[in-house]
């Protein structure tokens, strides 16, 4: 089992930045895809960046550019830095591992709230 906790969201006004956090707790196993994925009411929940293992990242077209996402390997947490924050950013962002290996086992977090707002 694996848990994951966000946090750092909260509110911004376009333009400003956010910072989430996510750990990582339970059985990590080596090979494992890690990522940020966000939800508005209505809609499907949408990759935003993704990290694997060996340090290749991904990024939506929407975010790229204006987001970095990176990890730390020692203490298995990942981050989001949000910077030049659009109104269209506002969603529940979710924290995601998967584990390729082991059949595409997949954990979410229990989500945080990012609002973009003037």
């Amino acid at each position: 089992q694996v848990q994951l906790v966000e946090s750092g969201g909260g509110l911004a006004q376009p333009g400003g930045s956010l910072r989430l956090s996510c750990a990582a707790s339970g059985t990590i196993f080596d090979n494992y895809v890690m990522g940020w994925y966000r939800q508005t009411p209505g809609t499907q929940r949408e990759t935003v960046a993704t990290v694997n293992s060996g340090g290749f990242t991904k990024y939506a077209n929407s975010v790229l550019g204006r987001f970095t996402i990176s990890r730390d390997n020692d203490n298995m947490q990942v981050y989001l830095q949000m910077n030049s924050l659009k109104l269209e950013d506002t969603a529940v962002y979710y924290c995601s591992v998967m584990f390729p290996l082991q059949g595409g086992a997949r954990y979410w977090g229990q989500g945080t709230q990012v609002t973009v707002s003037s």
